[in-house]
């Protein structure tokens, strides 16, 4: 059995790591600012090399301490070499300003959705086409459009339904509206969080965001989407919930697009429905 003070500091580590690791990026910087503390503090002035490698180092076991993701042991270690590069350049500041408003406008709160920009590609768009609802007032939504390439192409198909694209980002936000205006698009682009939008109107739902957004988004889904509706996210599943990618993806060059229906009984299970999965079925060549 633990002695109280060694189970009082698991206990610590243990809350400390539940309620950063989903702030991972300002966990992160906080760990290369008390590296570089430590480092400053306890050592004596030390050659540049040296000094940074104890910041990698420090970097490394702070974050392996604080049970942060693999990936930003990596970011954590090489960051301050890579700081220190960067002012050694002596590059006017300006230039790193313009570079800091230019992914702004770009990730906008990707601190907060988690959720980077993906280019889902033509190949992925052609499979999404396929599984357009039919019928008059259909509705189709895009969760994080990004540059809008996939509800532009959906929106283009013959007797396609309604097409909006949700985008949280300034940049791509804008350059979707563009497009969509130059094309004469009947297309929608609405700046907003996908988090704050009902979803209760659409037969179909795509995303291609996260695995850290699923867990809410499945939450968000099953509140929401009407019977019959369904979701088709690229190449992230739900965490602990059964998953059905659609024929044709998976392949090489084309990710695994995962789908799953809204039933009568308010359950959303994993697999197209009968009638979706027949069109897939009808299209693909026999083996």
């Amino acid at each position: 059995m633990l002695a109280p003070d060694r189970r009082s500091w698991t206990e610590l580590r243990s809350a400390l790591a539940g309620r950063l690791g989903a702030y991972p990026q300002w966990t992160s910087a906080a760990v290369v600012l008390l590296g570089w503390l430590l480092v400053s503090a306890a050592l004596p002035p030390q050659p540049a090399g040296v000094g940074l490698a104890w910041q990698a180092v420090w970097g490394v076991v702070l974050s392996a301490w604080l049970r942060l993701p693999v990936w930003w042991l990596a970011i954590n270690a090489g960051f301050p070499a890579a700081l220190h590069g960067a002012a050694a350049l002596q590059w006017p500041p300006e230039l790193f300003l313009f570079a800091w408003l230019a992914l702004l406008l770009v990730y906008w709160t990707t601190f907060s959705t988690r959720v980077p920009l993906y280019a889902s590609g033509p190949a992925v768009w052609r499979l999404m086409a396929r599984c357009l609802p039919s019928g008059p007032g259909a509705r189709v939504v895009d969760l994080g459009s990004g540059l809008g390439g996939l509800a532009l192409h959906l929106a283009r198909q013959p007797g396609a339904p309604s097409v909006l694209g949700l985008e949280l980002a300034p940049l791509p936000w804008l350059l979707s509206r563009c497009r969509a205006r130059w094309r004469r698009s009947s297309c929608r682009f609405l700046r907003q969080d996908y988090r704050r939008h009902d979803l209760a109107a659409y037969d179909l739902v795509l995303a291609y965001l996260s695995p850290a957004a699923m867990p809410s988004l499945w939450q968000q889904l099953v509140a929401q989407l009407k019977p019959g509706a369904c979701f088709i996210s690229c190449e992230f599943v739900f965490p602990g919930q059964a998953a059905v990618a659609l024929p044709g993806s998976g392949l090489a060059g084309v990710p695994p697009l995962y789908v799953w229906r809204m039933g009568a009984d308010g359950v959303l299970a994993a697999g197209p429905g009968s009638d979706l999965e027949a069109v897939f079925l009808k299209d693909l060549p026999c083996s």
